[in-house]
């Protein structure tokens, strides 16, 4: 029952070009990390002054150092409870300027394992030369006090399971309504108290609480995707406290979930109309004819099966909400558009295998049907209390219409996402709206022209509501920009960073 899951997951770490990164980590010569990071003195109060006293306690983890801090359950209610948040540490390697704190996305990856299996993805040589790269799994994430809903095969049967009835009719909605209620109930009873507490609000009070135990005086922050918006609800909420900041591949705080749906529906399909017109021109590509033709045909394969799924060989089948999951997840990077060739052939052969590779990456489940992480269930319950919902048939209807009109191909499988949330047994704890961050220094936004997860227009909007917000524009394709286009992105987040300049206008990269 994928179509319930409210919008594509806007993650630069579950990026296939992540994937495809694996095994780069820091090489360089590290100095000697202290053992023990001394907080700074901080004017909290008496109930908070225990979490921002606290000493971390770091140890070992292969070339980099691990460590736990105890946070509240409850910022509201200091005293009520405390959850653990899981911390990774690349010391920096040259002149230390402090801490940089990275978040992958999501909401639900985890910043320990980005950090982890791929620093040189997240951050270059120059930032770990001059920073102490600090890697955190936000509350509900990973290794931190986390989110808990089903086992994997129950996992399977939510994410995978064919929904009976026509797509959007009664019979339909009723049983997806269902299944995304079980799911809720499962999450409340698994997890418990946190699971109210596990929005961005409260994240990104965790935030200004790592650095001040980091012992840093302002915070030094690097966001991709989500983490944007992560990024900039602390920028709201201390902007004080904002020290470098950039925020690469840009949420739009003010968005709607229908808004974000909207605009991740017209970013894949417009990537999905380039991998075509790409292929179209290559000797070993699936489709033939126009441009139109070709579309007609992934859409033609997507009602085909929704109407008659393809059996794996291991008994799941595969129905049109998984094959957009496959499509998806190559178009965040397009060095990864030729693996669409091997999905389109395999399925046009009536196989169903590759389909559920990519899907299985995509929802980072191991070949022995097992769930590496619980980021998808992270995901839901972070989306639950970030976004109202509503899911009332009728105006699920009109929204489903406007989808298939502005992404014929893609937008009616991203049509009645807000029963994911109709059951969540917690009101949301955050209101979209625009942050201005008055007070804060200089932060970067950076967008890119053809990302379809987080599109462009989503940057230059964060960028122009920042009272202290600098665009910078990439021209090209994919999910977020940093370390990962050109030298000219690459050059003046640098010098940002280690030397504090910012750009005097957008240098349109």
């Amino acid at each position: 029952m994928t179509t319930a899951r409210r919008w594509w997951r806007a993650t630069a770490a579950v990026a296939i070009a992540a994937v495809l990164s694996l095994g780069l980590s820091g090489c360089f010569p590290t100095a000697k990390a202290p053992s023990t990071s001394t907080p700074r003195p901080e004017k909290v109060s008496s109930a908070l002054a225990p979490f921002y006293g606290q000493h971390v306690q770091w140890s070992t983890c292969g070339k980099f150092q691990c460590a736990h801090i105890t946070a509240p359950l409850n910022w509201s209610q200091p005293g009520s409870g405390s959850i653990k948040l899981a911390l990774i540490r690349h010391y920096a390697t040259g002149k230390r300027l402090g801490s940089l704190l990275v978040n992958p996305g999501g909401p639900g990856g985890s910043g320990v394992d980005f950090v982890r299996d791929s620093l040189d993805y997240a951050v270059d040589s120059d930032l770990q030369e001059h920073y102490d790269i600090v890697g955190f799994d936000p509350r509900g994430v990973g290794q931190s006090t986390a989110v808990k809903c089903y086992d994997a095969s129950k996992m399977d049967d939510y994410l995978f399971g064919i929904t009976p009835g026509a797509r959007g009719s009664a019979r339909w909605i009723q049983e997806t309504t269902t299944e995304a209620r079980g799911f809720a109930d499962a999450c409340k009873q698994n997890t418990g108290d946190l699971l109210a507490q596990v929005g961005t609000t409260s994240a990104a009070r965790d935030l200004d609480l790592m650095r001040a135990v980091l012992g840093d005086a302002k915070l030094n922050y690097l966001g991709y995707s989500y983490g944007t918006l992560l990024g900039a609800t602390y920028a709201g909420l201390y902007p004080k406290k904002v020290g470098r900041m950039v925020l690469d591949g840009a949420l739009d705080p003010a968005s709607s979930n229908f808004d974000v749906n909207l605009g991740q529906s017209v970013g894949f399909e417009n990537e999905l109309k380039s991998y075509l017109k790409q292929c179209l021109g290559e000797r070993d590509c699936p489709f033939s004819g126009t441009l139109n033709d070709a579309l007609n045909t992934v859409a033609d394969i997507l009602k085909s099966l929704d109407a008659s799924p393809i059996r794996n060989s291991d008994g799941r089948e595969l129905g049109a909400d998984t094959m957009v999951t496959a499509i998806i997840y190559p178009l965040y990077d397009s060095s990864a558009w030729d693996t669409l060739n091997t999905l389109f052939k395999d399925v046009m052969s009536g196989s169903a295998r590759v389909a559920f590779i990519l899907a299985d990456a995509y929802y980072d489940r191991s070949s022995n049907g097992t769930y590496s992480d619980n980021s998808t269930e992270a995901f839901t319950a972070i989306n639950c209390l970030d976004y109202s919902v509503n899911a009332d048939p009728a105006s699920m209807r009109e929204q489903a219409a406007e989808l298939a009109k502005a992404a014929p191909v893609i937008g009616p499988y991203m049509s009645y996402g807000d029963i994911g949330c109709a059951a969540w047994p917690y009101k949301p704890t955050r209101t979209p709206a625009p942050i201005h961050a008055a007070g804060a220094g200089p932060i970067l936004v950076v967008g890119t022209t053809g990302d379809p997860a987080t599109p462009y227009k989503w940057a230059v909007s964060l960028a122009k509501q920042l009272d202290s917000g600098q665009l910078i524009t990439y021209h090209g394709h994919g999910h977020t920009a940093y370390n990962k286009s050109n030298s000219c992105v690459n050059d003046a987040v640098d010098d940002y960073f280690v030397n504090g300049t910012v750009p005097t206008s957008d240098p349109e990269c």
